[in-house]
Order: structure tokens, then C-alpha cells, then sequence
């Protein structure tokens, strides 16, 4: 592993670890983080033909060729809950530190082709279509990194293990674009656990049963391409971040999938769910941001 990547794990686990200055035991909702004011992206871009089929680019003033942060939103994969919106502040915040960033959109359960195969196969279409956008738009493809947050802290992961998808899949795809880690922000990684045992927040189990398509996929075994717990680990770095005080995926969810995968895992003191994409908070400041940094060195 690289020195600087072990240098921002550390400076991670610093900031998330109980200081003196202790995080407020008050945590946020996504209301909370929807009423500040948001700066725009730079510009929306197609990858698809349906309504949901885009990415914002958010890329910084200057000459390139600029790393490459792929930010997926969550809100339990529903579409009547807030979208690319819920990223804002994280793009806005990435791009003034030098990053491009790629905010995706993608069709959700509610959504006309919505749950598996099409949001699956959104994401997967989105990631790659950074290739037809490098060159025109300077952007260095040889250092991508995802990060995701809630629902799409899973389609993060899940992103990065599609080398190891099964050939037998609908949602394989030869040559995926090459990613040099995922961060998974209080990320649903591990779909079987989180349906069994998960609180309710996001739906219960129907939540899981109707993202994986359960009812028209009976007698198969619908986890096989669509957890990421169930795929082989990616080569590029994952991180899998937790909020000690979040109550819709309880820290619990982190340890078992990052030892699954080998990954680092790291649960933020005094944090809640929204806290981990709130650009205010300590946490992101101070650990998350050093993580970026340190994966997407050179």
C-alpha cells in the first residue's frame, strides 16, 4: 500500500477517534443538509437516453488533467427521496481542492427501468462514460475514485467489483472502467445482512426484495451480481466509513463486509448518517479529504 495512503487511513482514524473536542452528540437529517444554499455544477451530461440517465461535472478552474471523484448519492435507492442534490456540497468542496468531480444520477425503484438490471446497469453505464469525457474535458483517468454514500455507498463498492462480476450476468460488462479504490460512506455492502437484520429506515426487507428484482427473479439466486459482499474484492483500495450514532446503517454493517473484503474500516465518533457528507463536519475535513487525497496521489 501506498506511504500516502497509509498516511491518510491514520489521519482518518485521528480525526474519527474520540478527542478532546468531541463531536456534537446532535446529528443531522438530509433536510437539515438540503437547506443550505448548493453551487452549481458546471455542466449536466447524458450517458443514457431516460430522464435519470446523467452526471453533473463539477470541474475546477485551471489546466489539467484533473483526478477524478465519482460521487453516488443515496437516499435507499427510492426515487421519491432527494438525488444528485445530496452530493452538492461534496462536489462543490472536492472541486475547489483541485478534483473533477462526476455526480451520477440513475434510475431507482419507483423509476421507469428502475431496480435491477437498470440501476445497476446506470452506474455501470456512468463510470464509463468518463472515457468519452476525458479528453475533450482534461480529466486523468488513471486516477478515479468512487465514493458513495448510503445506498450508494453499496453501488459504490458493488462499481468497483465489477471485474469479478459473474460472465452469467445481465449486468456483466466486458472491459469496466479501472478504478483505483472506493470510499463507502455508511454504505449498504452487504445486501443479505442488511436485509435480515437492518433497521427499517429505508423499507425493511421490501426495500432490498424490490431493488434486486426478488419477485420476477424467483428461484434464482438474486445476490450473486447485485451485493457486493457476495463478489470477489476489487484490487484497488476500499475504505468503509460508519457513524457510531447512525440509525439507518448502524456501524455494526462496517466490520463484517471490510473484513469480507480485507478492506480498511473506520466508524467516525459522534457522527451520525449525514455527518459523513456534510463538508462542515470534522470528519470529512479532516479524515475523509486526506483519504481522497492520499488514494488518488500519483
Amino acid at each position: 500500500m501506498k506511504r500516502a495512503v497509509v498516511a491518510a487511513i491514520l489521519a482518518l482514524m485521528t480525526a474519527c477517534a474520540p478527542p478532546s473536542e468531541a463531536f456534537a452528540a446532535d446529528t443531522i437529517s438530509f433536510s437539515d443538509l438540503l437547506a443550505r444554499a448548493r453551487a452549481p455544477a458546471d455542466e449536466r451530461i447524458a450517458y443514457g437516453a431516460g430522464p435519470q440517465q446523467f452526471g453533473e461535472l463539477w470541474r475546477p478552474s485551471g489546466e489539467g488533467s484533473f483526478p477524478v471523484v465519482v460521487l453516488i448519492h443515496g437516499g435507499c435507492w427510492q426515487a421519491d427521496l432527494p438525488g444528485t442534490e445530496l452530493m452538492d456540497y461534496l462536489a462543490a468542496d472536492l472541486r475547489d481542492r483541485g478534483y473533477a468531480v462526476w455526480n451520477l444520477e440513475y434510475r431507482r425503484i419507483g423509476h421507469p427501468g428502475g431496480a435491477w438490471p437498470g440501476t445497476f446497469t446506470d452506474v455501470a453505464m456512468g463510470l464509463d462514460h468518463l472515457r468519452s469525457l476525458a479528453g475533450p474535458r482534461a480529466l486523468d483517468l488513471s486516477r478515479v475514485l468512487l465514493v458513495g454514500h448510503s445506498a450508494g455507498g453499496h453501488l459504490a463498492t458493488w462499481a468497483a467489483a465489477r471485474p469479478g462480476m459473474p460472465g452469467s450476468s445481465p449486468l456483466w460488462k466486458a472491459d469496466p472502467l479501472p478504478v483505483s479504490g472506493a470510499v463507502s460512506l455508511a454504505g449498504i455492502n452487504d445486501l443479505e445482512a442488511f436485509r435480515a437484520t437492518g433497521p427499517d429506515r429505508c423499507g425493511g426487507p421490501k426495500t432490498i426484495d424490490d431493488l434486486v428484482s426478488a419477485a420476477t427473479r424467483a428461484g434464482g439466486d438474486v445476490y450473486v451480481d447485485t451485493s457486493p459482499a457476495r463478489l470477489p474484492a476489487p484490487s484497488g483500495l476500499v475504505v468503509v466509513v460508519s457513524g457510531e450514532l447512525d440509525p439507518i446503517v448502524p456501524p455494526a454493517f462496517g466490520p463484517p463486509f471490510a473484513a469480507r473484503w480485507s478492506a480498511t474500516e473506520v466508524t467516525i465518533s459522534g457522527a451520525g448518517h449525514f455527518e459523513l457528507i456534510d463538508p462542515t463536519s470534522r470528519a470529512w475535513r479532516e479524515g475523509i479529504v486526506p483519504l481522497i487525497a492520499g488514494i488518488l496521489k500519483r
